[in-house]
């Protein structure tokens, strides 16, 4: 079984999904872990500690200190100890005391105490879930390297219908799986990899360019990805509005084709693996104005010339035992058009987007691709997601690295 003999913390909060926490739980044990549960005081007022004691075989911890004999719940061990911390219910409040350092229960303690990979799972209504604040809170935490699996829709508690549901106990046991499947055996450990992101900005003059609508989510997921599993990843990234801080990923924050380009081109020699994910903009302004443009009666045409393909550029140059993968987004003939981009930019492997599907491309929190490698052979993978696309892509990476 993956995850046997693996320690997990299991933080249950005061949400009414708690529930669906002892049904995981008992998943988790069937699978062979050894799962230590923490509650919040609040989460004690929907399940109490007597079931998940039960389920565990261990004592549920909810205070600093023992009922009796004053003995201290150390959750520095406990954080040091554990090979995953997973929060599952995890209400909006919890959210933001981890965001924001605030310490004052042993769940919240032990996080920030703790040197494994954590996963959270949401469940709050549904205006609490997409509340600028909740949002803010979650990308803060991502920022920190932390996972989210992202709650599902369906009727909530308060009788609306809306995204807010913990995410079935099914469905978070088979993320943990991915995570404890082989990348989790670090076997990127002193490789060096390269990671595009996000778009580009094409001046038109100081206040005006031509962009595009990437977020640069995917790009980041990848790179996480792969910090986790023991790469040097070097992020180049285009302007957007991500927390880019993550152990391990050393960024490189540019704004133009330009930019981009010769950040790549200063370190793909060093590189063993390079991911192009980045919207690179295919074409820019010849004559950027110095001063804004005023407004004016008729027509404005702005000449545009090709930018460089940093793709091509770089498979041009690529080196013995590199691995260099593309990304390629389309909206007709999908695979035909990706085939004939991986054989000109001579990438190893390319990961197709296509904008016919919904819940995928620029701007989700989702995507759905579908993987092609150099002998024509595809795969398709579901929508999910792009932490768990990123984590698709680094099992396939490795799997080429350890075919060559």
């Amino acid at each position: 079984m993956e995850l046997a003999g693996k320690r997990i913390i299991l933080g249950v909060t005061g949400s009414i999904a708690a529930y669906k926490a002892a049904y995981l739980l008992r998943l988790l044990i069937k699978e062979g872990a050894e799962v230590q549960v923490i509650m919040t005081p609040a989460a004690k007022e929907f399940v109490g500690p007597v079931t998940f004691s039960a389920l565990s075989g261990n004592t549920v911890l909810s205070d600093f200190f023992a009922s009796e004999g004053g003995d201290w719940n150390s959750h520095v061990d406990m954080g040091i100890s554990a090979d995953l911390m997973l929060i599952a219910p995890i209400t909006a409040t919890t959210l933001a005391k981890m965001a924001h350092g605030v310490a004052d229960n042993i769940l919240l303690t032990t996080y920030l105490s703790a040197r494994c990979p954590v996963v959270v799972a949401p469940a709050m209504d549904m205006d609490m879930y997409h509340h600028p604040s909740t949002q803010g809170n979650l990308e803060i935490l991502k920022g920190y390297g932390n996972l989210v699996i992202e709650p599902a829709s369906g009727e909530l508690a308060s009788g609306l219908e809306g995204r807010g549901r913990m995410e079935e106990p099914e469905e978070i046991l088979n993320f943990i799986r991915q995570m404890a499947s082989e990348p989790s055996k670090k076997k990127l450990l002193n490789k060096r990899v390269l990671v595009t992101a996000g778009p580009t900005h094409e001046n038109i003059d100081p206040v005006r360019f031509i962009g595009n609508h990437s977020s640069g989510k995917m790009g980041m997921a990848i790179a996480k990805a792969f910090a986790a599993e023991g790469a040097s990843v070097s992020l180049v990234i285009g302007p957007v509005s991500l927390d880019t801080r993550v152990a391990g990923i050393d960024v490189t924050r540019v704004t133009s084709a330009r930019e981009m380009y010769e950040a790549c081109s200063a370190l793909m020699d060093k590189m063993d693996v390079a991911v192009f994910n980045a919207a690179v903009s295919d074409y820019t302004p010849v004559e950027p104005s110095g001063k804004k443009v005023k407004r004016a009666e008729g027509d404005w045409t702005i000449r545009l010339e090709p930018t460089r393909d940093i793709a091509a550029e770089m498979g041009r140059r690529k080196l013995k035992g590199q691995v260099l993968v593309g990304f390629a987004l389309e909206t007709d003939r999908e695979e035909e058009h990706a085939q004939t981009k991986l054989e000109k930019k001579n990438l190893d492997l390319i990961v197709l987007n296509s904008m016919q599907d919904a819940g995928a491309g620029f701007g989700t929190d989702t995507n759905r691709v579908t993987m092609i490698d150099r002998s024509g052979n595809s795969e398709k993978f579901e929508l999910k997601p792009k932490i768990q696309v990123a984590y698709d892509l680094v099992k396939r990476v490795i799997k080429m690295i350890d075919d060559a």
